[in-house]
């Protein structure tokens, strides 16, 4: 079974994912039981401050995760690249089912062992110390469970911000459109999801016996679980960088490009933690600002059109130029370019540009009424992306783009789901699947030419980046870097091997 085989192969690695897994779903539902459970009780006690806090329970958990993440990462001491911003993502999601849990647990005891609690003297914390919470806890349990069950779900997503977790392997799966690397994550995440939910029942059904010494025994345990918790969340919060963290974007190109740079560092004695696989171009850069990141590979053309929001120069090295000067003014180095330029390419199926006669971007024009276009989300949004495109070109399609997973995208135009594609010029993906590159004879897309952005700071504590990344200047070919991608996508390869072979095969 290909997903058997793949665990052997990578078992030290799947063990390190799932430990970083079951760390961020534990710490994060302690720090969620810690908040909600107190909240909880506030709740029941006092109806009108219960309606708000269960309105801001209800909204957090409403917001998509991917949306959550985006919206947490540019936040001062909790944002960033990471596991503090998941274990913030995370905590959020958990609070409702504990809350709400608690308040009803609470609103549930009969009212006649409140009062008999009262007539025996006993203050009101005594009650909720001694009586109330010993006999809500099944309930709260259950609420425990389920905000469980929850966690160990989401935080998959939480590898799309370098937080590390079983999502590594579905990220890295879509990006190389390989099943079994997908499934390879998704498997132990569903298995941890059932495993938790069971144990958990199996304590909630333990508690229902009635008897309130074992609750009292069970609360006990619960604030033992809470301190462990806390303690393993302060190392996670810590996050002891290592001497260089290098990132990379979502797909495979840039993976490679990440862990290329990563190995080149690592021949110099550099110790570096690798941060790939992260949400696209504004998460790789933002991480690279707030010093999340020391350094990632960048395409000029994105810089400068994306980032900065300029014209692109056509000429390369005007192009180039342009993007040092304006990742200068942020303390940002934009070094030496790896040699190859990875454009922005439009697809079409191969039959189709055959069968009628299709060379250039311009003779889709007779075609766009009938067509469905395609692009990478990221593509819809640029400056040098869709809308100008359409205006460069005058086209106008039947109707409005399906936005998509750039790693999707060639398999959606191959099967036939869309008409139309933006690729990208080194990937493998285009001959595999028999697709066709029209011309771009009006030039609306400008030189994307790889270079790797560092931060000024890293490169002052770290003389050694420099010299490492000259290595690799102007040694990466086009032809290179197609090989490098058909390699992992075609071949299913792992990164590192590929790239270990590639930087060996280049002389000194």
């Amino acid at each position: 079974m290909p997903v058997l085989r793949f665990w052997q192969a990578h078992a030290a690695e799947l063990l390190g994912l799932l430990q970083q897994h079951l760390l961020l779903v534990c710490v994060s539902t302690t720090i969620a039981v810690v908040i909600g459970l107190p909240a909880g009780v506030i709740a029941a006690r006092r109806p009108r401050a219960g309606r708000v806090i269960l309105a801001g329970a209800n909204v957090a958990q409403t917001i998509p995760s991917l949306a959550l993440l985006g919206f947490l990462l540019p936040l001062p001491f909790i944002g960033g690249i990471g596991a503090r911003t998941a274990l913030v993502a995370l905590t959020l999601y958990a609070l409702l089912p504990i809350v709400r849990a608690t308040v009803t647990g609470l609103a549930t005891i009969d009212r006649a062992i409140i009062e008999a609690g009262t007539a025996m003297g006993m203050t009101p914390r005594q009650l909720l110390m001694m009586v109330e919470l010993p006999i809500a806890l099944p309930q709260i349990v259950a609420g425990i469970r389920v905000a469980t069950v929850i966690g160990v779900g989401t935080a998959t997503v939480a590898a799309a911000i370098g937080a590390g977790g079983l999502g590594e392997y579905i990220f890295r799966g879509l990006a190389m459109v390989d099943s079994t690397t997908i499934l390879a994550g998704a498997i132990p995440a569903a298995a941890l999801a059932l495993l938790a939910d069971a144990a958990l029942a199996a304590a909630e059904r333990w508690l229902r016996g009635g008897r309130v010494r074992k609750a009292r025994v069970a609360v006990a345990a619960a604030a033992t679980v809470v301190a462990l918790g806390i303690l393993a969340g302060s190392a996670v919060v810590r996050d002891a960088r290592a001497t260089v963290v290098v990132g990379s974007k979502n797909f495979t190109e840039q993976v490679i490009l990440g862990e290329m740079v990563a190995q080149a560092l690592e021949r110099e004695g550099m110790t570096v933690d690798r941060r790939l696989n992260l949400g696209g171009t504004f998460v790789c850069d933002k991480g690279l600002r707030s010093g999340d990141l020391d350094l990632y590979v960048e395409y000029t053309g994105t810089a400068v059109s994306a980032i900065f929001h300029e014209e692109v120069p056509r000429d390369p090295q005007r192009a180039l130029n342009r993007t040092r000067e304006l990742y200068a003014r942020s303390q940002l180095s934009a070094l030496a370019p790896l040699g190859f330029n990875n454009t922005f390419t439009i697809l079409v199926r191969g039959r189709d540009a055959r069968e009628r006669g299709l060379r250039t971007i311009e003779d889709l024009a007779p075609l766009t009424a009938s067509w469905t276009p395609g692009f990478g989300h990221e593509f819809l949004q640029r400056q040098d992306g869709y809308p100008g495109l359409v205006s460069a070109y005058g086209l106008t399609f039947k109707s409005q783009p399906r936005g998509m997973e750039l790693s999707l995208i060639y398999r959606a135009l191959a099967d036939g789901q869309v008409d139309v594609i933006a690729g990208d010029a080194t990937s493998a993906l285009i001959a595999s699947l028999d697709l066709a590159v029209l011309e771009d004879t009006r030039q609306y897309f400008p030189p994307y030419d790889a270079v790797p952005v560092v931060r000024a700071a890293s490169l002052r504590r770290e003389p050694a980046i420099a010299r490492a990344l000259s290595h690799l200047a102007g040694r990466v070919s086009a032809k290179d870097m197609r090989a490098l991608n058909a390699a992992v996508d075609l071949e299913k390869r792992h990164v590192r091997d590929v790239v270990a072979q590639f930087l060996g095969s280049l002389a000194p």
